[in-house]
């Protein structure tokens, strides 16, 4: 529409989206890009002319360019080259993007020239031009012209006359179609469409009269008919709008289309060997401003992308069909909702396997693929990019793009650019990486998927507690509308230790983010009893809320990953959350905040919504519910709870009303405490549950559908029953979980009272003194060194650390311990002898203790360590869980010791590289 505006077989692996699995992969080889996409995003410097391209064609390596321009100009920043004049053409080296010797203007006696279509014959000799014009480089033509591309000379034999504008050409061998605004060619009624010999410009019998403009015109890969496409309601007085087929000689009607909206057009056409496709224009409501995919067998629709965004092109190539338009909401399609700009697009031109059922009368088209450059709206009428062509020269394919733009990628380029195929240099964003452990020996990595901007399908490889070798990796599918979660389960982690962890993403060309930020998780010693329950109950969206990085939600679902996206920034990690335990909640300020999910989906006839909040609010707010737009408000909105303004809860649902249960007159929640609610619907009808108890039923089984998203903390609520003040909720929410079927109340009375089951806690403490003492300098103290080492024989290294031990949380016991070290980033840190951790008997002090002043220390060893690797990375040791918890609540010192010559380097307490502390992981749980 225009607008103005090395693994082992315990891994798991799982995969955001349709719910596709995925599994272990190595790395690919590095390639240009990932098929089927042909060419990379990365545009290359490229002449640009002073106005608007709105044709191209190639031939030869050579790209010609027309439009309404005077001159063309070297790419921003060239820094050399001057300004070459260009009467609205330009003919281009494919591979250089400079201009080439072949130099023509486009002119006419009164008003404005322009070349609005550009072909090439299949012989690869003749260049046809359509336009407004009266003349090439002198010679009188009217509308179209022949070019000998040899001699790049107009073709004076060659003189049909078109008394109107040519808007678009089409050639075979011997003849050339055209398409306009014309109603005569040489002086014979013609109206919009019309055929000349190809060599003399004599026109042909073929008649195809429409009431309206002509706009794309193609000729099927038989040469048996000719598509047809523009403004037209009837073709030869057959009523069929904006698309026809007719016969190739004659013109005569072969098939008609009337599910065009009237309000549309068709402005490009374009064939394959086994399909055509229409780029759609139009204004107004009820508008269609997509692509269309359709069969060459019988003309029939196989596929519709109902995207608005005025499509300009669209240009099929090796299974892909590009497309330039502005596409800014997709909602119809199953993609984005309504905002961004879209200009440069590519999805597969069929499905691989069987389509999908229609909806709304009309199969859906394959969804987009990763292949994304930026563009600008730019000059005229602000469409973005008109044109596409691709050209080949010296093995190395291109995509060229012209239109009105003015942006490439954020940079300045005017009317012109190009893509290769090879040649991708731009990495992918960082992913965003969480971590969380449910029950012993096993830890959930998630992250949000990152984006590139020519590669749909990254390799993640995640890396644990700084190793430089990845402990697994990972593909997932991601563009840049939609970033699901993935995740992988590390079931080789041990409980009671700490681990952490870091993702990269790697496209089809090895280009490489950076690491993710480090996440750390404490696996648990015990299950955490109200985490697993939901799992078990089978929440596929299941949001705690720990994470520590915005914009991501992690969803610890089993297998949900139906990840969390934050707009405008909810507070983190506030504390106490709703369940006991180390979970944090967040916080909403009830103005602008809220949560949505990450991808589209719709719902099913049976489920339950459920989550812990805490607030004193007098203005209400949505607590949770579904909405058809992502971060925007939602104009279908329900399955929600919601708060009044007096604190009385509220689910409701609708189905061509609002159907709602609410809590009674005084039966408030807003008290500054952690409430639990749950909504259920299913075949039994509704039902409303607070703190465990049923607060109502109500029997309504349905409601109307509509694809959507889950929103947490705000989100429209006009016109509903008792509508609080606020849409959005001010308060903290913990612990929010959406099930495909509806809990019974037993389920969410268990729910409600795992909450304050008790549960493990952790606690990190980090060594408040270290140093180590060398035998080969006895008396030279190292308290203030960065790094610390260990060694039993030649020159003898001693570790000495000390830490304030905690007590015991009430009605707790020391269930694990374990201490944390890092080894150091040169040559040789490792190991490969046995490392003891010992009670350290004397006293000592990091300024001052030496070799020779060196504290004794005891006996048993406390853990030991063995076969440390080089590399920089965290080492976790095993501790005697009775010998720590005897001196808990005092200052305590451990010793490293070694009976071996292989030397270990750790970084010490001064040292600045991320988590180098040495520091005791100390698991506390119930008796």
């Amino acid at each position: 529409m225009r607008r103005s505006r090395g693994l082992t077989a315990a891994l798991v692996l799982s995969l955001a989206g349709a719910g596709t699995g995925i599994g272990l992969v190595l790395m690919p080889e590095a390639s240009a890009i990932t098929a089927p996409v042909a060419f990379t995003a990365d545009n290359l410097p490229t002449w640009q002319p002073n106005g608007i391209v709105w044709a191209m064609a190639q031939a030869n390596g050579t790209v010609f360019a027309g439009g309404t321009f005077s001159a063309v100009r070297p790419p921003d920043g060239a820094g050399s080259g001057a300004e070459q004049e260009a009467v609205n053409f330009v003919a281009l080296d494919a591979a250089t993007g400079n201009p080439t010797s072949c130099k023509l203007a486009f002119t006419i006696g009164d008003g404005t020239a322009t070349v609005r279509t550009l072909t090439v014959s299949p012989d690869n000799k003749t260049l046809y031009a359509g336009g407004y014009f009266g003349a090439v480089n002198g010679t009188p033509v009217s509308s179209v012209a022949a070019i000998d591309i040899a001699t790049c000379t107009p073709k004076a034999s060659f003189h049909p006359s078109f008394p109107a504008t040519v808007r678009a050409l089409a050639v075979t061998g011997d003849t050339v179609y055209a398409a306009g605004d014309f109603g005569t060619v040489e002086d014979q009624t013609r109206e919009r469409f019309a055929a000349v010999d190809a060599t003399s410009g004599a026109l042909k019998p073929f008649t195809a009269n429409a009431d309206e403009p002509g706009r794309a015109i193609a000729v099927t890969p038989d040469g048996k008919n000719v598509l047809l496409g523009g403004d037209f309601f009837s073709v030869n007085g057959a009523n069929t709008h904006a698309l026809a087929v007719v016969n190739s000689t004659t013109g005569a009607v072969a098939k008609t289309y009337t599910n065009i909206p009237s309000n549309s057009v068709v402005k490009s056409i374009a064939t394959d060997d086994t399909g055509f496709y229409t780029g759609n224009e139009g204004s107004g409501g009820g508008v269609f401003d997509g692509r269309i995919g359709l069969r060459l067998s019988d003309f029939s629709e196989k596929w519709r992308d109902r995207c608005l965004g005025a499509t300009q092109w669209v240009l099929p190539y090796e299974g892909v069909l590009y497309s330039s338009s502005h596409a800014h909401d997709c909602t119809l399609n199953g993609e984005w909702t309504d905002g961004k700009r879209n200009f440069l697009l590519a999805q597969p031109t069929d499905y691989e396997g069987a389509a999908p059922a229609p909806v709304d009368g009309f199969v859906a088209s394959p969804r987009k693929l990763g292949w994304h450059p930026t563009a600008n709206d730019g000059l005229g009428e602000g469409i973005g990019p008109r044109v596409m062509a691709v050209a080949q020269k010296n093995d190395v394919k291109y995509m060229w793009v012209g239109g009105e733009f003015t942006q490439i990628n954020g940079k300045p380029q005017q009317g012109l650019t190009r893509f290769a195929s090879t040649g991708d240099v731009g990495a992918p964003t960082t992913p965003v990486a969480s971590a969380a452990a449910v029950k012993p020996n096993e830890v959930q990595v998630r992250w949000r998927t990152s984006y590139d901007q020519d590669d749909s399908k990254l390799t993640y490889r995640i890396y644990r507690n700084g190793s430089a070798t990845p402990i697994a990796s990972v593909v997932a599918d991601s563009v840049e509308w939609e970033r699901p979660q993935a995740s992988w389960i590390d079931a080789t982690a041990k409980a009671g230790q700490s681990y952490s962890y870091r993702v990269t993403a790697t496209d089809g060309a090895g280009n490489t983010s950076a690491l993710s930020a480090s996440v750390s998780v404490t696996v648990p010693t015990s299950v955490q009893t109200y985490p697993n329950q939901v799992r078990a109950d089978g929440a596929n969206l299941y949001w705690r809320y720990d994470d520590t990085v915005s914009p991501f939600v992690a969803d610890s679902s089993v297998s949900g990953n139906t990840s969390g996206i934050q707009v405008n920034a909810p507070a983190l990690r506030q504390t106490p959350g709703a369940v006991t335990g180390a979970s944090t909640a967040m916080g909403f300020n009830g103005t602008s905040q809220f949560v949505y999910s990450d991808h589209r989906q719709s719902v099913g006839t049976s489920y339950t919504i459920e989550t812990w909040f805490k607030t004193n609010t007098t203005r209400g707010g949505k607590l949770i519910g579904f909405g058809n737009d992502s971060d925007s408000s939602s104009g279908s909105y329900d399955k929600q709870l919601y708060m009044t303004n007096t604190g009385r809860l509220i689910f409701g649902v609708y189905n061509g009303s609002a159907r709602t249960i609410s809590t009674g007159l005084f039966d408030t929640f807003n008290d500054n405490k952690w409430h639990h609610v749950v909504g259920t619907q299913g075949p039994a009808g509704m039902a409303l549950y607070v703190d465990g108890q049923s607060k109502g039923t109500l029997n309504v089984t349905n409601f109307t559908p509509y694809a959507g998203y889950w929103h947490v903390g705000g989100d429209n609520l006009g016109s509903w029953p008792t509508r609080p003040t606020s849409n959005f909720f001010a308060g903290q929410i913990d612990e929010t979980a959406v099930y495909p079927t509806a809990l019974s109340q037993a389920q969410i009375k268990n729910h409600f009272d795992l909450a304050k089951a008790p549960s493990d806690s952790v606690s990190k403490v980090s060594a408040t003194e270290d140093t180590y003492v060398n035998q080969g300098a006895p008396s030279t103290p190292n308290g203030a060194a960065t790094s610390l080492a260990v060694r039993g024989s030649g020159s003898v290294y001693e570790t000495y650390l000390r830490f304030n031990l905690p007590a015991a949380p009430a009605g707790q016991v020391l269930k694990a311990a374990s201490l944390q070290i890092k080894t150091t980033t040169q040559a040789g840190a490792g190991s490969a002898d046995t490392v003891s951790v010992v009670p350290v008997t004397g006293n000592w002090s990091g300024d001052s203790t030496t070799f020779t002043t060196k504290p004794a220390v005891g006996a048993p060893a406390l853990g030991t360590i063995s076969a440390v690797p080089d590399g920089s990375a965290i080492q976790s040791v095993p501790l005697d869980t009775t010998a720590l918890s005897a001196v808990l609540n005092s200052s305590y010192s451990l010793g490293l010791t070694s009976t071996g010559t292989d030397p270990l380097w750790i970084w010490s307490s001064e040292a600045t590289a991320a988590d180098a502390a040495p520091q005791l992981v100390l698991t506390f749980g119930p008796k």
